[in-house]
This record gives structure tokens, C-alpha cells and sequence, in this order.
């Protein structure tokens, strides 16, 4: 049995000219074990067998100075020849028993895997740890299968739970100080998580090692700061009636702070939006250049990512706002607008999924199913026929949200809002807001004010925003001078403020006309 390790921070080396340049490896190597890396892979694929013997020595010499293990990629003969700690195989490499067979039961040995199918096997193969991945796109590894995300990585841990209670697990591929947080937290799985991370360029190309070591060592440490006050809040109301009656609150809140709504969105519902925004007590922007999230992040309010409009320009604009607001912690709204519709878009999806951390996805159900990963072809933003039951659409908005480790808001006829946990129907709104252009783009708006001022729990914020633009809607239908989708709109944006302006001077009347329920999955 390989002794205990502390798995937290892993660096795999890399000597090629691109990433280590001019500096000497044992010297980068010592650099970031200063800094706290707790385990050290060698890997070279390129020189010759006596040099990569000479180096994995000096190598060693180091790590057992700072009480680290040493581990060689591959090269069985390698950790045999410098009485190393372990090794890491491939896929393709020698297999595990043969492995363990060479380097006896006290070696670590860690083994690569990208489906369930491969870790599985390696579980009941023996091995010590896995390195799970790629996680994201990287040019360290040229000959990766697929790369799996922290969708791919949650569904491995869940799988392994089990038979791998006792195997250690890292992620691995285009792990940086900007994404380790968001992988750590999304990836693990209630019943399994993650022990560590697997960093390479990070770390090895840096002007600093040991203070790039640091800092990745101390946000590993350190809860995300989009989740941070969720996390903190152990108290989430689980019940409709007390939810409910928390809602008021929010509302009011978001009328005493003014919070900022950042909306990245097409340019037909961009005055729709920002006139909603301003009815319920908000403060739009309107605004598709990502340069400017670095400092709008930073004013307490939200971001609304709207798909409406997809090209080249705009998705990298869309990339580099959410992780502006990620790393300061601020709320992005995702919505998924006719995600369905084309491949482009199908596309576009996936790097956004990639590139942040979405606090609430809201969507039709066509889109929703498309962020999940099923297929589906819409005709346009609509999400067209159903295909689901309402409690098959429970449990897509349930498993996604637990997927993603956020809130997902399905609208239709009857909505469904989850964060994972809990799961509930809200059956409120009106036909009218399916005859209009842009109500569901709206409706993200409102839940990012509600979102703004009430980041620990994130559930009751989209049910806050739900409710007050669902129930607006059923008002504002219900009136006199409504005569079909043309006079609705204006009415629509009254009602709105007329809910804001009554819950500010504590009339909550409007409020009992809520149809919230638990779904029981």
C-alpha cells in the first residue's frame, strides 16, 4: 500500500523550450515546492534515456528535501533506476499490473482516465490515484481523446464513488489560477470529490514559480467567490410557503440598492430590457463590449449573458466578461436563446460552459435540453413542441443544476426553478408573454437584480424574479385596455413597477396569487 499523500497540488514538469525556456527544471522545480506543491510528476517524452535518469536523480534529490514525492511519467525503468516514489501511465502505456508488479505495492501509481469505462478499471486494477482529464484545451497534450469539462469529471467521480472510495483524484488540462477554484467546486460530486489538481504551465512558465504556486495553493484553500456566500448559508429554506414569504424582502432590497444589471444581449429586446429593469428598481446597462466588465464587475450588481445574437466577436466578448465577473464574484444570468436552433450556436454553448461558472441558467425547455447535452433542433428562439412530462422537465432542471452546481429556471407553461436540491413548479404567468418578442430575455434581467441582492441563496433569488414578473404578467392581461400582444407590453412594464412600488410600502397583496410547489423526484 503507497503511503499517505498529499495530493492538493500536483506539478507535472515540462521541459520544452516553450514553457521552461532558458531556466534550469530543478531549479523551477524547487522554486515551486517553496511554494507549496505537494506532489511533483517528471515528464519528458523527448531525451534520451541516461539524461532522463540524471535529471529524475537531481529532481529527487530536491523533492525529498521538501518531504514531496516524486513520481515519473511512463518510464517504468526510469523510477526504478532513481528509487522514486511511483509513476504515472497513460492509456497507452505499460498496463497497471504489469506496473505494479515491477515497482511493488509501496509505489505510487497513477493512472490517466477520461471515461468512466477507464476509471473503473483502473479502480479495480489497484491504483493509487487517478488523473482525471483533459478538463480544459491545452498544448501540453497533443494526443488527448476528448476533452471532458467538469460535467466529464463530475459523472467519473460519481461512477467511482463506490469501488474507488480509497483512490485519490485529481484533475488535469488547463488548470490555472483562474480556473482551479471553479474546478474544484464544479467538478466533485456529493458523494466524491476531487483531492487535488494537476497544474503544468502555470506554474512551470512562470516569471515566479514559487509565487504562482502560492497563489493557486491558497485558492485551492479558499471557497470560490461566486459561491462564497452561498456556501456560507446553511439555512435554505426548503419549503414553497417559507420561500414565498421571503420574497417581499428581495424585492424591496432591490428597490432601496439600485443594483446594476449588465446586459450583454441582441439588439431587439436591448430597450425592452432595460426599460423591465428600471420598472422593478434596477439600474441597466447596456453593454456587449467585454473590456468594460472590468470595471462594471465591480459596482454590485449582475451580468446577463443573452445568446440572441451569436458570431465570432461576440462570444469572445461574452468570455471575457463572465470571467471578469467570476473572479470578482459577482452574479452571471445565462440565457441559452435558441441554443438548439443551429450548430453554431449548439457550439457556443459548450465554450461558455467552458470558459465560467453561470450562477442561474435560464431557458426554454428546448434550450435547456441543449445545455444538458441532448440534441434537439428548434426552429428559432422558441423552444417548439414539448416532448417531456413535467416531471421528466423536473428532473432535466434538477440534474442539470446539480450538474452545473447552480439554479436552473425552465419556463413554459407551468416553470420549473432547481438548484439541485430543491426542485420546485411555479404555475404562474400568462399565454401573452409566449405572443411577444423578447419576455423570456426580460424575465433574465429581473432575476439578475433579484440575484444581485441576494447571493446566498440563489434559488429564492430566480424564485423572487419568477414571481414578480409571472404574476405581473397574469395583472397585466387581466386589464381592460389589454387587447392582445401590442397594448400587453406597455401593461406588462406598468404592472411590474406597480409590484414594486406596492412591496415597497409593504402592500403584498399581489403575492397571494403565487402557485408554488415542492416536485417530488
Amino acid at each position: 500500500m503507497a503511503p499517505a499523500v498529499d495530493y492538493s497540488l500536483y506539478l507535472v514538469t515540462d521541459s520544452t523550450p516553450a514553457i521552461l525556456g532558458e531556466r534550469d527544471l530543478v531549479e523551477v522545480v524547487e522554486a515551486a515546492l517553496e511554494g507549496g506543491v505537494t506532489l511533483v510528476q517528471y515528464r519528458d517524452k523527448i531525451s534520451d534515456t541516461a539524461l532522463l535518469v540524471s535529471t529524475a536523480r537531481k529532481l529527487h534529490l530536491v523533492t525529498r528535501k521538501h518531504n514531496v514525492p516524486l513520481l515519473i511519467n511512463d518510464r517504468v525503468d526510469v523510477a526504478l533506476a532513481v528509487e522514486c516514489e511511483g509513476v504515472h501511465v497513460g492509456q497507452d502505456d505499460l498496463d497497471l499490473p504489469s506496473v505494479r508488479k515491477l515497482l511493488g505495492h509501496n509505489a505510487i501509481i497513477g493512472v490517466t482516465v477520461s471515461t468512466v469505462e477507464e476509471a473503473q478499471l483502473a479502480c479495480k486494477g489497484g491504483a493509487d490515484y487517478l488523473g482525471i482529464g483533459t478538463m480544459f484545451a491545452t498544448a501540453t497534450k497533443t494526443n488527448t481523446k476528448d476533452i471532458i469539462g467538469t460535467a466529464g469529471t463530475k459523472e467519473i467521480l460519481r461512477a467511482i464513488a463506490e469501488d474507488g472510495k480509497n483512490v485519490r483524484t485529481i484533475s488535469i488540462g488547463g488548470i490555472n489560477a483562474s480556473t482551479v477554484q471553479r474546478v474544484l467546486y464544479q467538478s466533485s460530486d456529493s458523494k466524491k470529490k476531487l483531492d487535488g489538481v494537476a497544474v503544468v504551465s502555470a506554474i512551470m512558465a512562470a516569471k515566479d514559480p514559487a509565487r504562482a504556486a502560492a497563489e493557486i495553493m491558497n485558492l485551492i484553500k479558499t471557497p470560490p467567490p461566486f459561491a462564497a456566500a452561498s456556501l456560507a448559508n446553511t439555512a435554505k429554506k426548503g419549503d414553497p410557503r417559507s420561500l414565498v414569504g421571503l420574497v417581499p424582502a428581495i424585492i424591496k432590497v432591490v428597490t432601496e440598492k439600485n443594483p446594476l444589471s449588465h446586459n450583454m444581449t441582441n439588439l431587439v429586446v436591448q430597450n425592452f430590457a432595460a426599460n423591465v429593469a428600471l420598472a422593478v428598481g434596477g439600474s441597466p446597462i447596456m453593454s456587449n463590449y467585454g473590456e468594460e466588465a472590468a470595471d462594471l464587475c465591480k459596482l454590485g450588481g449582475s451580468l446577463v449573458i443573452n445568446m440572441g445574437t451569436v458570431t465570432a466577436e461576440g462570444l469572445r466578448n461574452y468570455v471575457q466578461a463572465l470571467k471578469a465577473y467570476n473572479q470578482e464574484g459577482a452574479p452571471v444570468v445565462f440565457d441559452p436563446v435558441g441554443a438548439g436552433a443551429t450548430a453554431v450556436r449548439r457550439l457556443a454553448v459548450k465554450t461558455l460552459l467552458a470558459a465560467g461558472y453561470f450562477d442561474v441558467i435560464k431557458g426554454n425547455e428546448g434550450e435547456i435540453r441543449t445545455v444538458f447535452g441532448s440534441v434537439i433542433q428548434q426552429k428559432g428562439v422558441d423552444s417548439g413542441a414539448s416532448t417531456l412530462s413535467d416531471t421528466e422537465k423536473a428532473a432535466l432542471v434538477r440534474d442539470l443544476a446539480a450538474r452545473e452546481r447552480n439554479v436552473v429556471v425552465m419556463t413554459g407553461a407551468t416553470d420549473f426553478v432547481s438548484d439541485g436540491l430543491r426542485t420546485f413548479a411555479v404555475s404562474n404567468g400568462h399565454g401573452l408573454l409566449g405572443r411577444i418578442t423578447g419576455s423570456g430575455c426580460v424575465l433574465g434581467t429581473i432575476i439578475s437584480l433579484t440575484l444581485a441582492v441576494s447571493r446566498e441563496d440563489k434559488l429564492l433569488a430566480a424564485l423572487a424574479g419568477l414571481l414578480h414578473y409571472e404574476i405581473a404578467a397574469e395583472i397585466a392581461a387581466t386589464r381592460e385596455d389589454v387587447k392582445g400582444p401590442g397594448t400587453f407590453v406597455p401593461a406588462l412594464i406598468d404592472e411590474l413597477y406597480n409590484i414594486h412600488e406596492s412591496t415597497s410600502q409593504g402592500d403584498w397583496k399581489w403575492l397571494e396569487r403565487a402557485r408554488v410547489g415542492v416536485v417530488g423526484l
